[in-house]
This record gives structure tokens, C-alpha cells and sequence, in this order.
């Protein structure tokens, strides 16, 4: 038997055949129509329906308002848990293939790049980011993308340095420092991808002659976090430190008669790989992602013009996609060079750095 495919026009009275038109009574127009529309509704509750869930260890002040606007925009739902990094790539390898996440998400180039080492990302090609997020602020195998970025700066006591005395990280190692510097613990990553990208620069040897004159020009014991270091220089305990920038404008924000102001590093024309130090947040898709799609469409917004102010200008950070002006708090700062090295040498030298400041005694 053959089949003849009609297609009926509800809003007409007649459904054709081949004997001319059948009328249609009110019930089956009216069943038609119900049908029609029960078709539409079911489509758009499946659209409203995708999730995509994220794992993050960036707080969930900083990342909700994002997702609520990514969500009213969309009609995404964005469901997240968030804890420090370490737990969060632990439960991604515990739970494998049964992981609920598509979307990890970090601070510091180091974590992603940890996170790429253990198998728990998955290579993402997209013209999108690549064309949002510079080569250096993205992994070159496309497995994370930075989606803010922070300067790992000198801050000084104004009324103790006068900013000609200031001129580069490794001058920090200078005798003139001597019992004038103040450092956050080599425990955390911040400081540990900083000397992995000066191990990058100048070698182990010159890397660990510069560290060590860090440790003997310590005014104090290092610090647990940077707002305790900007402290003690406020004080006058020491003279000055090395940050993140957004913890200067978060202090200053809350303290404005601090008598703190930032110096940028490394910024003499001609210098081998001159230029601030700068690391990375930033995310990628989950290997074992449920909806990748949509950990993609994600992670793409972030870096779009609409979402950096709100990605960066909560946190006092600066936006990865260069098309975005910087928040006005940030750019009173200044304008500076950074340093182009790609920031996944923060996370392949991580280990070797870590090494290095044990052994020259860095706490």
C-alpha cells in the first residue's frame, strides 16, 4: 500500500483528498489545533530545559550574578558547586565517566594546566575564543581558556620608597632590600607560578640566586595570604611586596588612607622577555562533559564583550578579551607592559618551582 504524505492547513476548513475537500468539523480542527500547539510547548520546554553544570573553585559571589545573567539571557540553567581547586580535581577523577560536570573552572594558569595534565579537560575548537582570548592567556591545545587576568605586581609604602628606587622583580633581590621586603607564603600557587615563569626566563641557577635573595632580604616571616603582606608594609614593618592586583583594590577599597600605591615591574624597553607578570582564571570543558555543546556556548559568552566587565569588574580584574574596556577602579592603576610568555609555563614549571623554593629555604 501506498502512502500520500497531506499536509493540512488548521486555520483552513478542509482537508484535501482525492475526491475534492473534506470539511472539518469543529472537534478535529480543535484537536488538530491542540496537537499543533502541544508539539510547540513540548520543543520549547526541552530548549528551557538544558543544564549545564560547572564545577568551580572561584567563589559563588564572583560566578552566580554571571550565571543568572548567562541563564535570563539564554534560558540556560547554570548549576554549580564550588570548592578550593585541589578537592574539585579530585572529585572529577573519582567520579569519571559519572561526573555530572561539563564545565571546571579556576584561578591560576597552574590549576588549569594541572587539570589538563590528569586527563580531565578535553581539547575544545572554537573561533570564538580563539578570536576573544589571546594566544599567551589560552592552552596552545585549546583545553582552557583565561577569562580574566591578574597582574602579580610590587606594592610599596609611599611614604618609605620613592618609585625611582623600584625598577624589577629580580632587583627585589638587590642588598639595598635588605630587611625591607615582605612575601606571602610559597605555599600558595600565586607565588609558585611566579617563579616558575622566571625559571622559564632565566634558568634555575639565575631563578634560584634570585630567590634566595627574596629570603635574605625578608623583613619577616612570609605571610598566609597578600592582604597581611600590604598590611605589614602599611605599618612600616616592611617597605614592600609582591600581589595580585585585585587584593590591592579590594584594600584600598575598604582602607583608602592606606599609604600603598602599585609599581610596575620589568617595564624597560629592550629587557629579555620584559613586561608584569600576569596569570589567569579561567575554565574548560570536562572530559567526560554530559553537554559539551553547551559547556562550549558557556564558556564562549564568558569571554564575550557583554560578560567581561561582568567577570572581570567584580573582582577588580582585568578582561582577557582586549576589545572590553577595563573597569575605571583598575585603570586609574595605570597602564603597563605584560609579559606575552604563554601562561601554561606557570603550570609546567609549577613542580620544579615548588622544588626550587625548598631547597633555597623560602617557607
Amino acid at each position: 500500500m501506498r502512502l500520500r504524505m497531506v499536509r493540512i492547513n488548521v486555520y483552513n476548513s478542509c482537508i484535501p483528498t482525492s475526491h475534492g475537500c473534506l470539511e472539518m468539523n469543529s472537534t478535529i480542527k480543535r484537536l488538530t489545533l491542540a496537537l499543533a500547539f502541544g508539539c510547540a510547548l513540548t520543543a520549547a520546554v526541552t530548549a528551557a530545559a538544558e543544564t549545564v553544570v560547572v564545577y568551580s573553585a572561584r567563589n559563588e559571589q564572583l560566578i552566580k550574578p554571571l550565571f543568572d545573567a548567562y541563564t535570563k539571557e539564554t534560558g540556560v540553567t547554570v548549576k554549580f558547586i564550588t570548592d578550593k581547586e585541589g578537592p574539585l580535581m579530585a572529585r572529577l577523577k573519582a567520579e569519571g565517566a559519572n561526573t555530572p560536570a561539563d564545565v571546571f573552572m579556576t584561578v591560576d594558569a597552574g590549576n588549569l594546566w594541572q587539570a589538563a595534565e590528569e586527563g580531565l579537560l578535553r581539547p575544545v575548537k572554537s573561533a570564538t575564543l580563539n578570536a576573544n582570548i589571546p594566544a599567551n592567556l589560552r592552552d596552545p591545545d585549546d583545553q582552557w581558556f583565561g577569562l580574566s587576568v591578574r597582574a602579580r605586581t610590587i606594592v610599596y609604602n609611599k611614604k618609605t620608597v620613592k618609585p625611582t628606587e623600584l625598577s624589577t622583580y629580580e632587583d627585589l633581590a638587590a642588598s639595598k632590600w635588605k630587611g625591607r621586603l615582605c612575601l606571602r607564603t610559597s605555599k600558595k600557587v600565586y607565588n609558585q607560578s611566579l617563579v616558575a615563569m622566571m625559571i622559564h626566563e632565566h634558568g634555575q641557577a639565575k631563578a634560584s640566586e634570585i630567590v634566595t635573595g627574596w629570603v635574605r632580604n625578608l623583613a619577616t616571616a612570609p605571610f598566609a595570604d597578600d592582604n597581611s603582606a600590604m598590611e605589614a608594609v602599611a605599618a612600616g614593618q616592611c617597605d614592600v611586596t609582591l600581589v595580585n592586583t585585585y587584593y590591592f583594590g579590594r584594600l584600598i577599597e575598604a582602607k583608602p588612607t592606606l599609604p600603598l600605591a602599585i609599581f610596575w615591574p620589568n617595564q624597560a624597553s629592550g629587557m629579555k622577555d620584559a613586561g608584569v607578570h600576569v596569570n589567569v582564571s579561567g575554565a574548560g570543558v570536562a572530559k567526560h562533559a554530559k553537554n559539551p555543546a553547551g559547556a562550549i556556548a558557556l564558556i564562549e559568552w564568558l569571554s564575550s564583550e557583554k560578560a567581561q566587565n561582568l567577570y572581570a569588574d567584580v573582582n577588580l580584574e582585568y578582561p582577557v578579551n582586549a576589545k572590553v574596556k577595563v573597569d575605571p577602579t583598575v585603570a586609574a592603576w595605570g597602564t603597563f607592559k605584560q609579559n606575552l610568555l604563554n601562561v601554561r609555563e606557570a603550570g609546567r614549571l609549577q613542580t620544579t618551582a615548588v622544588k626550587l623554593m625548598d631547597r633555597i629555604g623560602y617557607k
